[in-house]
């Protein structure tokens, strides 16, 4: 085994705990991505009650399992999305729905305390989402200037840099998802997002193919454009279905359903090159884990967490220590 391979447990979060630890060790993983959602982890109890984290590790330990990273994905949206509308009212305390400025205040607190909660757990990642205040000017009409976009990058700038103050105090890095609604889902907008964050080391990113591949792009660049700030990895897979008439706006289709121009699919059933993606994490020497995220609105989700598993596992390798041909060449140097 050449790194790590865990699951995230975003998409499990109705499952208690104890359950889906269980399974988890029973499918093959060496560990969890712990989202800080369900029943989880309470983020604030993790940041002040060291029992509280204590109790959970032992839980993982139980089943000789490790917590590489932990996940804020939803407060992290809440913290740069431009409306905090009834879309995300699940994401915060039912007592903030609707208020859309407290909603902020409170997720800006905490991911503060969801670098304390890492510390605490002995991880040193925590994934997660920036949220984004232009995404939805993606398309430039009615007419957006060059300013009003780069107001927008620096209002990320000047919400996340006293986060990252705190993650900086506390010796952890935040991976950003690169991700559709964030302020960054390409190459070219995390590159911007790096520049108005001042290549602040406590910042990077969580690699996830699937978002890069169905916006056409191919994800192996992306490791190449940023070999020194991929912090962690999904392993995610998609398919894209364009056939004439489907596109990849998806035209409000939802996930699963017919006519969509792509989908997620489980890894090894859609069409990443993840070969590809493991030859240039080698390059990298990236040594973190390889995380599951698994999203098949077509497989039903034990069989295919378990059916992930092997797959990662036949595809993980290490790179080669030796050149192929050193051999021949010691060879040579004895005739």
């Amino acid at each position: 085994m050449a790194r790590p391979l865990t699951i995230f447990s975003g998409q499990w979060a109705d499952m208690p705990l104890d359950v889906f630890i269980k399974k988890v060790a029973a499918w093959g993983y060496d560990g969890i991505e712990l989202a800080c959602s369900g029943n989880h982890l309470d983020v604030a109890k993790a940041a002040k009650d060291k029992k509280y984290c204590r109790k959970i590790k032992d839980m993982f330990a139980c089943k000789n399992l490790n917590l590489y990273a932990i996940s804020n994905h939803l407060a992290g949206q809440l913290v740069c999305d431009p409306n905090n509308d009834s879309r995300s009212d699940a994401f915060c305390p039912k007592k903030l729905a609707g208020n859309a400025e407290q909603k902020r205040k409170w997720a800006v607190e905490q991911m503060k305390l969801t670098a304390k909660a890492a510390s605490n757990l002995g991880v040193e990642i925590v994934t997660g989402f920036t949220g984004s205040p232009i995404w939805h000017m993606l398309y430039s009409f009615p007419p957006v200037s060059a300013q009003t976009i780069q107001d927008g990058f620096d209002y990320v700038a000047e919400m996340w840099h006293p986060i990252l103050d705190v993650f900086e105090d506390y010796g952890i890095k935040f991976a950003l998802e690169v991700h559709p609604t964030e302020i960054a889902f390409d190459i070219a907008t995390a590159k911007r997002t790096l520049e108005v964050l001042d290549y602040r080391p406590e910042f990077g990113f969580n690699f996830d193919p699937s978002h890069l591949f169905w916006q056409q792009m191919d994800p192996v660049r992306f490791i190449q454009a940023f070999p020194d700030r991929i912090f962690h990895v999904h392993i995610k897979d998609a398919a894209m279905t364009l056939d004439g008439a489907t596109g990849i706006l998806c035209s409000h289709i939802d996930f699963g359903q017919g006519g969509r121009g792509w989908d997620f699919r489980s890894p090894g059933h859609g069409q990443v090159n993840f070969e590809e993606i493991i030859r240039e994490l080698n390059r990298i020497e990236y040594d973190g884990p390889l995380s599951v995220e698994w999203e098949d609105s077509g497989m039903e989700r034990e069989y295919g967490a378990a059916d992930a598993c092997q797959f990662v596992r036949r595809l993980d390798f290490k790179p080669s220590a030796v050149k192929f041909d050193a051999a021949m060449n010691k060879n040579n140097e004895k005739a």
